[in-house]
């Protein structure tokens, strides 16, 4: 329910002053949470529900206006990207008025001057960038910020391979404007791996891309794959007339420009085209939440003119999360390999948006809650352009002006595995499990952590070997996997002979897995991967990481007070270092097998190459391939394009990167060709 629900102002119980007050507070701390934080803890309909609701109040009372109200001003993200420097928009830039009402859109259509074209484009749910070229070159990237003022954001913008760096045929002077998104899969991909670091997880596609841009190692941002899509094109005299001609003229550029644009002749072809996308964008490998109508001709845009915060020649029209209502039957507790214990929602059956819901998480104590729910409670679950269904809301009989509806809702004070006592570090929301040593989700987590692709890669240690060697008591730390024999694994059910021996082999292969990511392996927690190669690089070996002090720690890369607190905490733990005694006498990499002057002295001969790996090798594995370039010089791509400079092809190369290579003319080098070239 929306804390005021557009009731008359005697039912809401305030007078219209401190209802606009209470709105404006509301609002700014959304904007706060939305723009800066990446991390909306209100949907998108019920921030607009609310800003109408402000910006009807504030039309009854115009005495109580305010040039700083949310209404009068763009959702700012400046704040969020403090080292990179703060740049003055050109042009001024706005955000767009918005409607969930397709009867408002009729309404807008009609009320424009007769004959007028209209552009009809899919509104795409991701971080606005504006993109400025002088003599062909690319030379700024500023976000959205204030409207006025924003980050210039270039060299994360750098990694993005849709955007040309250096154009052809262009104007001297020119700025594109457009969407920078983080596609479904590479959403996913993200998710799961924070998932697996018990890290919390993204909402959505638009939160992640937001997050990825303002972090400050460019390298991990050409990794998670951000692409964009570019919609509107400004500068002086420009050629075109319409805002379709400048589109059609920046793909011939080269810039990314969607297919999916439709020049309407009247009310009835932008209906149809907003009908046919409400379906049709589920398909879509990127998120879009609505669709943009602009009036096409650029003089009679200029003569329409614009609002304080919004252009009057354009409308945004939002589809609608899908929501539904069903049952909360019970709450149950997952403890993570962290001890991390999670509240989850076991809900009766529904269906959204083409699949059946039955769980969703309820995150912790905190969110419980806020949002006021009980076993029993008839919930609204909505997973619109979240990929992740969320609970919203409950299903109200009566109105409250909380913002938080407090219950009497007892977070377990046990854990339900072990019955450990619960603790609760202070500046943290989640309940953790102290029992690192017997409680058994923990165990069984740290064992599938320590032995997954990226960590140590020992094949045919899935999760349910693990929990079978663990429940026959052969398994209980990382430092067992070292100690089992053919007739431990032979004799289990569902292994057999050749089973166990190809597990063995797998076990004795992951000794040549490098120092970087055994300290992965580890799990140590906040220790993701990204922070295991910084530590890694700076301490060369676990005996030098063992003695490194909280503030050395500290001046490594992206290493905050919890991240060196925590690494501490591990090294003090004298279980622990059994542990590490136990992997050092099995032959386990527990420093770095080149000397400390390596890197520095390696020739830098990839130096500025964009390099693709795809297939099998049998020399080294395609991680310790991906560090070879990264360690002489070159930069790793997961993707083929036209800045890709060749391809480490190995053995079932992907057929399509293979034609995609055939299609560009990209070099396809061999493993030993490779190799020969970065040896001299």
């Amino acid at each position: 329910m929306d804390l005021f629900d557009s009731l008359p102002i005697e039912q809401t119980g305030l007078t219209a002053e401190q209802e606009i007050k209470a709105l404006r507070e509301e609002l700014a701390e959304q904007n706060y949470k939305y723009y800066v934080l990446s991390a909306p803890t209100m949907s998108d309909r019920e921030f607009d529900e609310k800003m109408h609701r402000l910006q009807e109040l504030e039309a009854k009372h115009p005495e109580l206006f305010d040039p700083n109200s949310p209404t009068q001003k763009v959702g700012s993200d400046i704040g969020k990207i403090d080292s990179f420097p703060r740049i003055k928009h050109r042009y001024p830039m706005l955000s767009l008025a918005n409607t969930y009402s397709r009867e408002e859109v009729e309404d807008w259509v009609r009320k424009l001057p007769a004959g007028v074209e209209i552009v009809a484009e899919l509104k795409y749910d991701g971080l606005s960038i504006s993109l400025w070229y002088e003599k062909g070159k690319l030379i700024h990237a500023v976000t959205r910020g204030d409207g006025t003022e924003g980050d210039d954001v270039l060299p994360n913008i750098r990694t993005i391979a849709a955007i040309p760096q250096q154009l052809s045929g262009a104007p001297d002077r020119l700025e594109l404007r457009g969407e920078v998104l983080l596609p479904w899969e590479r959403f996913e991909a993200l998710n799961k791996q924070r998932e697996e670091q018990e890290e919390p997880l993204f909402a959505n596609p638009r939160n992640a891309a937001s997050g990825t841009l303002k972090l400050q190692d460019s390298r991990e941002v050409a990794r998670r794959g951000l692409t964009c899509y570019l919609y509107y094109m400004l500068g002086e005299q420009l050629p075109g007339k319409t805002h379709s001609e400048r589109l059609e003229l920046a793909r011939q550029w080269g810039f990314p420009v969607s297919e999916a644009i439709k020049v309407c002749k009247d009310v009835d072809e932008v209906m149809a085209f907003i009908a046919f996308w409400d379906t049709e964008r589920k398909n879509l490998p990127v998120a879009t939440d609505g669709i943009v109508l602009k009036v096409n001709n650029l003089a009679e845009q200029e003569e329409l003119g614009y609002t304080a915060k919004s252009p009057r020649w354009a409308i945004a029209y939002k589809f609608a999360a899908e929501r539904q209502l069903t049952l909360l039957k019970q709450i149950t507790y997952q403890v993570g390999r962290t001890g991390v214990v999670t509240p989850v929602a076991n809900l009766e059956p529904v269906q959204l948006s083409g699949t059946m819901v039955q769980r969703a998480t309820l995150h912790n104590e905190d969110f419980i809650r806020q949002l006021g729910i009980a076993e029993g409670d008839r919930v609204y679950v909505e997973k619109g352009g979240e990929i992740i269904p969320k609970i919203v809301g409950k299903e109200e009989t009566e109105i409250t002006n909380d913002k938080l509806q407090i219950t009497n809702y007892k977070f377990p004070k046990v854990c339900p595995e072990c019955g450990t006592e619960l603790v609760r570090v202070e500046g943290e929301a989640a309940w953790r499990c102290p029992n690192e040593v017997s409680c058994p989700p923990q165990l069984k987590g740290k064992l599938e952590h320590f032995v997954s692709r990226k960590a140590m890669n020992i094949e045919g240690l899935g999760s349910e070997t693990i929990a079978l060697l663990y429940d026959k008591g052969l398994l209980h730390s990382i430092a067992d996997i070292y100690d089992l024999r053919q007739e431990d694994l032979a004799t289990q059910e569902r292994l057999g002979e050749k089973s166990a021996q190809n597990i063995l082999q797998a076990i004795e292969a992951s000794k040549q897995v490098p120092w970087t990511r055994v300290l992965f392996a580890l799990g140590i927690r906040m220790v993701g991967e990204t922070t295991a190669k910084k530590i890694a690089k700076r301490f060369r070996s676990i005996d030098a990481l063992q003695w490194a002090s909280k503030e050395e720690l500290m001046g490594i890369e992206d290493v905050g007070e919890q991240i060196a607190d925590n690494i501490v905490a591990y090294f003090a733990d004298l279980r622990n270092l059994e542990i590490i005694t136990r992997l050092q006498a099995a032959g386990v990499q527990l420093e770095d097998v080149r000397s400390q002057t390596s890197e520095v002295n390696l020739p830098q001969v990839l130096e500025g190459k964009t390099i693709v790996i795809s297939g099998t090798f049998s020399e080294h594995s395609r991680d310790e391939y991906k560090q070879m370039i990264e360690d002489y010089g070159g930069k790793n791509s997961g993707s083929v394009s036209k800045k890709t400079d060749f391809i480490l092809a190995g053995e079932n190369m992907g057929p399509a990167k293979l034609d995609k290579a055939r299609e560009l003319g990209i070099k396809l080098l061999s493993e030993q060709e490779f190799l020969e070239m970065i040896q001299g």
